[in-house]
């Protein structure tokens, strides 16, 4: 870890608590998985797995019901990762 992904891996492992909270259901176990390997890319600096991961757990948030604890504390990893340098978006935010 270094100082430039501590905060954003922070953020990674309270996003990683709050996601049993979520309704059992096979997208639950999806979104921990894609958040799991979403650290793991955070970790090693690989921008475009940090891309396609932030996309893919946006998405199965948002088909789990968009738990408001889990958009919350998604968004904090999002703003960790984008203050850091890192892009989370394939192309420019609205």
């Amino acid at each position: 870890m270094s100082e430039r992904t501590r905060a954003a891996l922070a953020a990674l492992d309270n996003l990683i608590q709050r996601l049993p909270a979520i309704d059992p259901s096979p997208d639950r176990d999806r979104v921990i998985d894609e958040t799991d390997a979403l650290r793991r890319a955070v970790a090693a600096f690989h921008m475009e797995a940090i891309r396609f991961r932030m996309h893919a757990v946006d998405r199965l948030i948002r088909t789990t019901g968009d738990d408001a604890a889990a958009r919350t504390a998604f968004e904090e990893v999002r703003r960790e990762l984008e203050t850091a340098g890192f892009h989370t978006r394939s192309h420019a935010a609205p």
